[in-house]
Parts: structure tokens; C-alpha cells; sequence
């Protein structure tokens, strides 16, 4: 994912503006179809990429995304995180302050990281749209995860389900084995 593991990381945060594209153009070729797994941003990303090109794609997996997807994003939520990225934050605000940690954790890129929170943001995706995808969507999102909850989110999908990780927060959640289990069956892979 740009910004992450060994992708590019650059800082303008303009590079992130269209990280659906990107991923489109990271994937072989039409017509090979690929099922996605798509945790957090990534689930944005994949989310962002189905809509645009639905054939690309056979299942679809979309965790750490909640019914916030289908709403207008408030700007303090996101100014929450990027002041606690960029050391601005007095650290009342938990979540925030995780999203720090984590950015400052080794082998991460902080600069990085905060360009992807200040990206431009496209408009959240309509229910006519994503009533549009037949594709098979498979939500799953811990009860604790600060997305939660995402029944109208898994609902707008013609072929959406949703699973709740049970004692499971944002970070926890590609690591759980229920997660794991959840997509693996999913997928058809057990």
C-alpha cells in the first residue's frame, strides 16, 4: 500500500489523492479477476477500486471500515489524528494517540503517514452505488474497533455480509485468528 511496508512513501499528500487508481494500476492486467483483502485505509482503497471497476474483482473483503463510509467525514475527526501525528495533540484522545504510536513505531514513515491523513477526500460512495456492486462483500470489524458498528455499511451491498470480531479493537483485527478464519472461509480457502 503507498505509504506503507516497502511501497513508496512519498509526503505530498496529493500522491494519496486517488489511491483507488493506484491500486487498479498495481493489479495485473484486465481481465484477470483477483478476490481483495482490504484492512483499514486499505479497505477504503479496495472499497474505492470495486466501485470504480467492479469486473476487476471477484470477493472482496473490507475490515476496520464501519457505516462511517456512507457519511460526510467531519474534519475534526480527521484533524484529531493528523495533530497527534504531528505532536499537537494534549492525548485525550485515545484513538489519536494510537494512531501516533503506530506511526512511530520502527520502520514506519511518521511524514508519510501524516500525508496520507491529509489527503483530499472523495465523497463518501452513494447507496445507489454500492447497491450496483454484485459482487460477494464480506465486512468484518471488531466490536471495540472505533468504525464499529458496520450493519448498514455490509446491508448496502446485494451480496454483503457482515462479521463482528468479538473484544476486538481497530489494530487487533488483521491479526485475530477469527479474523483470519473469517476470510479464509470466505474466500474458500479452508
Amino acid at each position: 500500500m503507498l505509504g506503507h511496508g516497502n511501497a513508496e512513501k512519498p509526503h505530498d499528500p496529493g500522491a494519496y489523492a486517488r489511491l483507488d487508481q493506484w491500486l487498479l494500476e498495481q493489479l495485473a492486467p484486465a481481465p484477470p479477476v483477483v478476490d481483495a483483502v482490504g484492512f483499514s485505509l486499505g479497505a477504503m482503497t479496495v472499497l474505492g477500486a470495486l466501485l470504480s471497476e467492479p469486473s476487476r474483482f471477484g470477493k472482496v473483503v473490507l475490515s476496520g471500515i464501519g457505516n462511517g463510509m456512507l457519511e460526510e467525514r467531519g474534519a475534526d475527526e480527521g484533524r484529531r489524528i493528523i495533530d497527534a501525528l504531528e505532536g499537537n495533540s494534549d492525548g485525550s484522545d485515545p484513538s489519536s494517540q494510537i494512531f501516533a504510536n503506530y506511526a512511530s513505531a520502527p520502520g514506519k514513515d511518521k511524514q508519510a503517514l501524516t500525508a496520507v491523513m491529509k489527503r483530499p477526500r472523495s465523497a463518501p460512495p452513494t447507496a445507489e452505488a454500492l447497491a450496483a456492486v454484485t459482487n460477494e462483500v464480506l465486512v468484518v470489524i471488531g466490536d471495540k474497533d472505533f468504525t464499529f458498528p458496520a450493519d448498514r455499511l455490509a446491508s448496502a451491498f446485494p451480496n454483503g455480509r457482515l462479521v463482528v470480531l468479538r473484544n476486538t479493537d481497530h489494530f487487533a483485527t488483521p491479526e485475530s485468528f477469527a479474523f483470519i478464519d473469517a476470510v479464509l472461509e470466505f474466500l474458500g480457502a479452508v
